[in-house]
């Protein structure tokens, strides 16, 4: 069995906005809601390109999984036509809409959701969120931190966490949804829900005609005081030829920048309402909610101001990074060979293209082969110190060794023993008085004994 819709769209500015940013689009496959955002950045622009580019899959010739696919593709171009309008006029950068979709085949409907906007099923006489809003009180209502009902009156339920605005991570929820004769399908700007429960929506829903259902429902909104605009579709599946024919619905800010308007002036109300409204417009400008949605991006003015002030800070804090970083090195010492000798250097022993980073401070005088293996493989492979002090007291060190090592090297002279001459053949004579032969006593060179003496076999491998 092949169903069909019978559909009505309508969309009011409110009571205080001056301009409306909501547009929508209602046909025979397709029903459309995108809320603009952004304030000065064109929120208005925004929606409108949203719809003019989605509105092109309501042809009837896609069905099945293929809405999917084709949703997608569809709010992706929409995504690319935000990025080339804030390419040619700077001034948009921060617009951005909602998009809430509802394709149809005649047995099945594809949703693509994207914002805070809704779509709603009125079924059996019970009223169903088919999307799910892209909020951060949603988010908190998701977490379990806050309720339902805490979430209707809470001060940032306006304040959107996704939206199309031109920039890559702009992906939609997508669904597939069954459906049957009987439902009425809704979609609506959060103008709507955030003033009117959920119980008054579903009575309004449940009579009527889809024409009359949509005046009802954004009456009741201006009733309660919304202060934004305010934009419905609502549509019956039906096993008839729809009330509605053929013809497509276009409402909102793409119906008027279609028809020359700027979408910026006073545009006059649908629905009649108590009071003068416009008496609210000078005071509602000040205080436009729509500012605050989506958390928008001022636009960018003096972008290359703006960039060159980035880069320049940026180069300063990294110029100080390493003006900071050499000035360390330049206070750090370690010994090392300079040649064949023993040397004190400045700096840490690492070089950076086209800067070394350390250099000779003090030139000894002490030989690298004068010191033994262990020391020499030590200086060789540089010795670090915590201070100049510190490397000055481990080349005295060396030296120590050094010295320690050399006179082991040197060799002991031996003492001279005294020749004694046989006795000559002559008759014995009596000893000589009290004269006593003369001892020559052994030479030795004198030196000085040092408080921690160097082990000989510590002295292999000196030169």
């Amino acid at each position: 069995m092949t169903l069909s819709l019978d559909y009505a769209t309508l969309s009011d500015v409110g009571r205080v906005r001056r301009n409306n940013e909501d547009s929508a689009y209602a046909g025979p496959h397709l029903l459309l809601l995108a809320d603009g955002m952004g304030g000065a950045a064109a929120g208005e622009v925004a929606s409108a390109a949203a719809v003019q580019v989605i509105r092109r899959l309501d042809t009837g010739e896609i069905a099945g999984e293929d809405m999917i696919e084709a949703l997608a593709g569809a709010v992706h171009r929409a995504n690319e036509r935000l990025s080339e309008l804030v390419e040619e006029d700077p001034e948009r950068e921060g617009m951005g809409s909602t998009v809430t979709a509802l394709m149809f085949d005649g047995e099945r409907l594809g949703l693509a959701h994207l914002g805070d906007s809704r779509a709603y099923r009125l079924r059996d006489g019970k009223l169903y969120q088919l999307s799910h809003d892209h909020t951060f009180v949603q988010s908190l209502v998701d977490e379990g931190r806050i309720s339902q009902e805490e979430a209707f009156t809470h001060p940032h339920r306006n304040l959107i966490l996704r939206v199309l605005d031109g920039r890559p991570d702009s992906d939609p929820d997508l669904e597939i949804l069954d459906v049957r004769a009987g439902d009425r399908l809704m979609l609506c700007s959060d103008g709507l829900p955030d003033y009117v429960s959920d119980e008054v929506i579903a009575a309004s829903m449940s009579t009527g005609t889809p024409d009359s259902v949509v005046v009802d429902l954004i009456t009741h909104a201006l009733e309660a005081g919304s202060n934004d605009n305010v934009t419905c579709i609502v549509a019956d599946v039906v096993e008839t030829e729809p009330a509605s024919g053929v013809q497509p619905q276009l409402v909102g800010a793409a119906a008027e920048l279609a028809q020359g308007s700027t979408g910026r002036g006073d545009a006059t109300s649908t629905i009649p309402r108590a009071g003068d409204g416009s008496g609210h417009g000078g005071h509602g400008a000040a205080l436009d909610p729509e500012e605050l949605r989506y958390a928008p991006r001022p636009p960018r003015r003096f972008l290359w101001l703006r960039r060159t002030a980035v880069l320049l800070v940026v180069l300063a804090l990294l110029g100080g990074g390493a003006w900071f970083g050499y000035s360390w090195t330049q206070k750090q010492y370690y010994v090392g060979t300079d040649g064949d000798y023993v040397a004190i250097f400045r700096g840490v022993e690492a070089d950076l293209p086209g800067l070394s980073l350390s250099k000779v401070y003090e030139r000894q005088s002490l030989q690298v082969d004068k010191l033994p293996t262990y020391s020499r493989e030590q200086v060789e492979g540089n010795i670090q110190a915590d201070d100049l002090p510190g490397a000055r007291s481990i080349v005295a060190e060396l030296q120590h060794t050094a010295d320690e090592c050399a006179a082991q090297r040197k060799p002991t002279p031996k003492p001279s023993t005294p020749v004694s001459k046989p006795p000559a053949s002559k008759p014995p004579s009596p000893p000589p008085a009290t004269t006593a032969p003369a001892t020559t006593k052994p030479t030795t060179t004198p030196t000085t004994t040092p408080s921690a003496p160097v082990d000989p076999d510590d002295c292999d491998g000196v030169r």
